[in-house]
């Protein structure tokens, strides 16, 4: 295996469901390689560095072995490795949402029929 598309890649790695969601996602720029903005059918090397968007986090992954057939997950997982700082940052962040999460009061009950007459008032009262 030689020559592989970047989103064939991303496709057998299981970092998207589909190839056409990986094609979206080169294409509006979410995908980095080596630093810039690939085409889709940018051909894919052994280590190459790859930074790609995962829910709340941005993964930085270096390429350690090239497929185009999607497998199952440990096999996937072995087609890259994560860098060091991509985990320390990930692992920051995640800790961050979850301070943030935590300094977030939340109500006990919903309001009951005299509190939200209180709060459309309050709500009209501020938009004049």
């Amino acid at each position: 295996m030689d020559n592989v598309r970047l989103d064939k890649w991303l496709w057998a790695a299981r970092f998207f469901k589909t190839r056409g969601l990986a094609k979206k996602a080169i294409e509006g720029g979410k995908v980095h390689y080596n630093g810039a903005r690939a085409k889709t059918s940018k051909t894919v090397e052994v280590g190459a560095i790859i930074r790609v968007p995962q829910g709340w986090d941005i993964l930085e992954v270096e390429v350690i072995a090239l497929s185009d057939q999607r497998r199952g997950a440990p096999e996937a997982r072995a087609l890259y490795r994560e860098t060091e700082e991509s985990v320390a940052r990930r692992e920051r962040e995640a800790e961050a949402r979850r301070l943030t999460n935590q300094a977030m009061q939340h109500p006990l009950k919903r309001p009951d029929k005299k509190q939200r007459r209180e709060i459309q008032r309050f709500q009209r009262n501020q938009g004049e």
